[in-house]
Parts: structure tokens; C-alpha cells; sequence
């Protein structure tokens, strides 16, 4: 069984000249709400039946390449034209708020239907089979409560098919350690019941993607637990009746050790660059990021695949980070440039000029950002130099991650690139971050986690307790917290560097406790920080790429930043008036009940007993 965005329209297809009937039955299934329309016994009948059921919810529930790509925007170290209202003063409430209505509910009730039908016909599967797809429901139930959690912290834990007249209906929340106990177990069920053969199980739910998320999931909520002296859903102290943030640290260091001891996956390497006439044409990362067959490749774990052609499936991250009409004008900010290192493996210095701070940088930089040198395709079918759009960003940076450079996709969603769900990558630093936490990391795991990353980057590897390691005084700041070690910073540049823009950015400043972050931004809740600007810059214009771009110019045109002295919202300043960081001001508001979000009042109204989460009480 093989099944991806790439061939979902042809699965379709197939699975309805196969079996209409079959495929009706099951979307009875997926969307009987809130009464059971078939009994289990008609249709989880037969190993097909439960191949088409699973493929089913890969189809409503699978992450698009749209919510992986934009998932970073409202965070630290993105600039956007707006921001969410959640964290815009004094907008939002428990009336606001979403999330609890019967579809937000509906995909576990699907997968608690597709248990129940499995172990009422056990009988008729051999165990390797039944056990392989209660291990597929049972991951899509972790992953559907893992997002209720971060969401709303206390839920109710529903482990059956909910009947109208089902007690748990007006039943009040259960405690977040307890739901989060029942995730570990649905997903250790899950990493030792399904299958490991990955030519059968080829883009859906496998034992390594069960085994990927459960690191990702037990290291979020082992960090949690730590840097959270309470439950935000109550404000009160955990109470360690399950388990402790270092249970769920040794669950994602084992879940992450699995997949790395399977050798089933590895980094996708070489140059990091390529260059022909002193122009860049190809990269290492063009096959990550960009790559139309990225889910082919070794670093490839859960992937979201595209393909235009006969197809015609599509995402449109192209066209989102090079519009200026088009969705948020999400761009990099200077805090996000300053995480990447140097090639010798030193901090980057501040105050340097766009013109000048991709020279001798991590080569990922470079290709996560728009920097001097890069090309575009025009629709002429010529490679020229990409100039900067100041229409497009109002940070002076602009994204290059997941934007394949052709003019034609630059006002359509036409991108036919693969977006990683869980990749190789991601699981590495996972395994070096939970055994950092728990004390264990070692020079050696540092190398073949932070390491191996770093050396296809082109970056010195230099190990944190080292001594020839150079302390990074600004990060160290950035971050607030005295008692991070160097080699605990250094992990945490390393999600940036190696993860941003793949929608984990707000989870971990929620898991480090540091959401505060996204209002401070480092500059003190003034706005989003950009480019810095010479005062000679300012006077005369940058020069990137062969075009000037001038400040105040009589016309502003794209390639003109009108700056002034006001301070309002949605203004641009320089910070020394006639130089420094270009800033795009921005108030936002941040309170620590902000770590969950409000019940909705809809779901209070129907059921007080769920009571409210603290701190938004009306």
C-alpha cells in the first residue's frame, strides 16, 4: 500500500472501481455523526476494508503542505503584515474561540469506530493484520488529542463510539496527565503493532511514523512539564500521577533512538552549494526543500506529496512568500538571520548590512532566506538575478525555504514541491534534545545528531563544552534563562536553523515555556525587527543583486522603504532615526494564560460541567 497526495487522486479512482460499495460503507462511516448509520459488523469485514478506511482519514487528516509551511508565521522570529487576533490586545475571548464544535470531534470518534469494528471481527484477521490497523487508529487518536491538548490542556478522554445519550456528554474534562498518559500509550501500542516493511507501507501511517511523532509528541510534553511549574488549564501543580517530564524524555529518546538504530533513513547530503560562472545553480537543499520527490528519499518519514501535470495537485507556498497581495507577506526578521552560525561555527555579529551577512554562513542561510547571487526562472524561460521586493516583505527580508524560483508560480499556487510531515532530520535533534534534558548527551551523540546536521550545512562542528567552543552571549540572552546550558542553546539554534517554517516554532516556545517571545520579538514588544541599514545605505541606497534600493525615494516603488518616526502599528522606523534595524512596529499582548486557549463558550453553554480554563474566566 502506497498512498500520497501524488497518487490520492488515482486511489480514489481506483478504490471506486474496485469497490463502490465498499468505499460507500466507509463513508458512512467517516462521517456518521452524532448516531452510528451502519453497524462495524457490515463493514470491517476484510483487510481491504481497512486499507480503504485508513486511506480514508489520510485524506481528511493528513497536514497539508500549506499547514507545515505557514505553521511558523505567528511566532518570534517571522514578520507579518498582521498578526493573529490571539495575540493582539484585548481581542480575544471564550466567545472567539473555536475548536469544540461536533467536527472538531468527528476524527476520533472515526478512529474509535474503526477499533471497535476491528476487535468485534478479530476473528476474521490474522493478528499481524488487526494489530497493524489498531495501531493505525490508535496513532491517528494520539495525534488528534496531542493537538487538543497543546490546544486546550484538560480534555475529555473519549476511548469509544459516543452515543447521544452517553453520559460523557455532560461529563466535565479529564486532567491532562491522564490524557496525555493514554496518547503514550496509543502511540507505544502503535510504534510495536505496525508494520516496519516500508515497501508495502510506503506513504502511510508505518511503525516509523508512529515512532517519529511519538518523539516529537513525548519530547513536547516532557519540556512542558519541566519549564511549567502547573497545569495552565488549572494553575494547579502537576500532580506526577503518571508520568514525570523525564518518563516522557526517556519515551522520546527511545521512540528517536528506534528510528535512527533502524537504519531505514539517513540525511539527504552533498554540496551545500553548487556553483557554475560564480553563480549559484543548485544546492543539497534544492532536494529537501524544493525537491518534486522529496518523499522518495531516505531523510523522508511522512511526507505531503504534489504533482502538477494530469493531476493538477498543487500548494501554493510560492506564491505566499512572493506576493504582495496575497495572504500574510510572511518574511524573515534579523533575530532569525542571527541564529545562523558562521562556517568556522562562531556566532554571527550584529549590525551588518543584508548585503553582507550571508558572506561565509551556515550554506543554510542561504538557502532559507533570499540573499545576494540567488536566480529565478522568468517567464521567458531566462535564469536572471532575483531582485528584493520591498512590496512583498516589511522586514527587508524575504523567504526562499519551499519557493521554487519560477516567475509563473509567483501569482498562483503552482508548486509541485513535497513538503516534509516528520523527517530524518527532525527525529536527530529530537533524540539529542531529550538526551540533553535528561543529562545524557555526550560529544558523541552531539556528533551524530547536531553534528552530522551541521557538517552538511558547511559549519565546523564544534561541541558546546568544548574548548574551542565560542559562548554566543546574544543567544544566551534571547532566550532569558540563566540555567540553559551552551549545549541546550546550541540544540534550540538548531531547530531554528535546521526546522523553521515546518511548524514547530510555536510549539516549542509553548513546550520551553518562552511564548513570551513572540510579543517581545527582542524588541521589547516595539515590532518585528529587520534588515540593519548603514547610514550610508540610508543616504544612498542598497545595492543587491545589480539594483539600488533607495529609502524615501520621492516614488515608492518596490524597490523603495518609505521609513518615518512614528511608531503607530503597521509603521516602519530605523532605530537610530537615519540608520539601524529597519523595525516594522507592531504591538502585541501576552499573558501567561496565552499557554492554553479558552473553552468556547457554545461548548459551556451546552455543558458547564467542562468548566472554564484558568484565567479566562468572563
Amino acid at each position: 500500500m502506497n498512498f500520497n497526495m501524488k497518487s490520492s487522486i488515482a486511489v480514489k479512482l481506483l478504490l471506486g472501481a474496485a469497490s463502490v460499495l465498499a468505499l460507500s460503507s466507509c463513508q458512512d462511516f467517516l462521517t456518521a455523526d452524532p448516531v452510528n448509520k451502519i453497524s462495524a459488523e457490515n463493514f470491517f469485514r476484510t483487510e481491504s476494508d481497512l486499507e480503504i478506511y485508513s486511506n480514508g482519514l489520510i485524506e481528511a487528516y493528513r497536514p497539508s503542505g500549506e499547514t507545515v509551511g505557514k505553521g511558523d508565521n505567528y511566532t518570534d522570529l517571522i514578520c507579518t503584515q498582521t498578526s493573529t487576533d490571539f495575540y493582539r490586545p484585548g481581542i480575544w475571548n471564550s466567545v472567539k474561540q473555536t475548536g469544540w464544535a461536533v467536527g472538531d470531534w468527528k476524527g476520533i470518534r472515526r478512529v474509535n469506530k474503526m477499533i471497535e469494528g476491528i476487535e468485534k471481527n478479530r476473528s476474521l484477521f490474522k493478528d499481524e493484520v488487526a494489530n497493524h490497523y489498531l495501531g493505525v487508529a490508535r496513532f491517528w487518536r494520539a495525534y488528534f488529542y496531542f493537538s487538543k491538548v497543546k490546544t486546550f490542556s484538560n480534555v475529555p478522554w473519549i476511548d469509544h463510539v459516543v452515543n447521544v445519550d452517553d453520559p460523557i456528554l455532560t461529563a466535565g474534562r479529564d486532567d491532562r496527565e491522564l490524557v496525555m498518559h493514554n496518547v503514550l500509550e496509543d502511540l507505544k501500542f502503535a510504534s510495536e503493532n505496525m508494520s516496519a516493511d516500508l515497501k508495502t507501507y510506503s506513504g502511510v501511517i508505518n511503525k516509523y511514523v508512529a515512532l517519529a511523532f511519538m518523539s516529537r509528541v513525548c519530547l513536547y510534553e516532557g519540556s512542558f512539564r519541566k519549564y511549567h511549574t502547573v497545569n495552565p488549564a488549572t494553575n494547579n501543580a502537576w500532580s506526577g500521577q503518571y508520568e514525570s517530564s523525564d518518563d516522557f524524555f526517556n519515551a522520546a529518546a527511545t521512540a528517536a533512538k528506534s528510528v535512527i538504530d533502524s537504519k531505514e533513513f539517513s540525511l539527504v547530503t552533498g554540496s551545500p552549494v553548487s556553483v557554475a560562472d560564480g553563480k549559484e545553480v543548485a544546492s543539497l537543499y534544492d532536494n529537501i526543500w524544493r525537491s518534486t520527490d522529496f518523499g522518495k528519499s531516505q531523510e523522508a518519514i511522512w511526507t505531503a506529496e504534489y504533482e502538477g501535470g494530469d493531476l493538477n495537485v498543487y500548494n501554493e507556498l510560492t506564491w505566499v512568500v512572493n506576493s504582495s497581495t496575497y495572504d500574510q507577506k510572511a518574511a524573515p526578521t534579523k533575530n532569525l538571520v542571527r541564529m545562523f552560525l558562521n562556517l568556522d561555527g562562531t556566532p554571527a555579529k550584529p549590525d551588518v548590512s543584508v548585503t553582507k551577512e550571508f558572506d561565509n554562513k551556515d550554506w543554510r542561510l542561504f538557502n532559507t532566506v533570499h540573499g545576494p547571487g540567488h536566480l529565478y526562472t522568468t517567464l521567458a524561460g531566462e535564469s536572471v538575478p532575483k531582485k528584493l521586493n520591498f512590496t512583498y516583505t516589511f522586514s527587508g527580508y524575504q523567504f526562499r525555504k519551499w519557493s521554487q524560483e519560477k516567475e509563473e508560480n509567483y501569482s498562483k499556487g503552482r508548486n509541485d514541491n513535497d513538503i516534509p510531515i516528520l523527517r530524518y532530520a527532525e527525529v536527530l535533534l529530537n533524540y539529542a534534545e531529550a538526551k540533553a534534558e535528561l543529562g545524557q548527551i555526550d560529544e558523541t551523540i552531539w556528533n551524530e545528531t547536531v553534528g552530522e546536521l551541521r557538517k552538511r550545512a558547511g559549519v565546523k562542528n564544534i561541541y558546546p563544552a568544548s574548548a574551542g567552543y565560542v559562548e554566543d552571549a546574544w543567544l544566551k540572552s534571547y532566550y532569558g534563562d540563566p540555567a540553559l546550558s551552551n549545549t541546550m542553546l546550541e540544540i534550540r539554534r538548531e531547530r531554528v536553523t535546521e526546522l523553521i517554517c515546518e511548524n514547530l516554532r510555536a510549539s516549542d516556545l509553548s513546550r520551553w515555556a518562552c511564548q513570551n517571545l513572540i510579543v517581545d520579538r527582542g524588541t521589547d514588544n516595539s515590532g518585528w525587527m529587520g534588515i540593519y541599514v548603514t547610514a550610508d545605505e540610508y543616504k544612498n541606497g542598497i545595492q543587491f543583486n545589480g539594483e539600488t534600493y533607495k529609502f524615501n525615494a520621492s516614488k515608492v516603488s518596490q524597490f523603495a522603504y518609505k521609513t518615518g518616526t512614528s511608531t503607530a502599528d503597521q509603521n516602519l522606523t530605523l532605530s537610530e532615526g537615519d540608520h539601524g534595524y529597519l523595525i516594522y512596529n507592531y504591538r502585541l499582548e501576552w499573558n501567561d494564560r496565552d499557554y492554553v486557549r479558552p473553552i468556547p463558550s457554545t461548548a459551556l453553554t451546552k455543558n458547564p460541567n467542562l468548566g472554564q480554563n484558568y484565567g479566562w474566566e468572563d
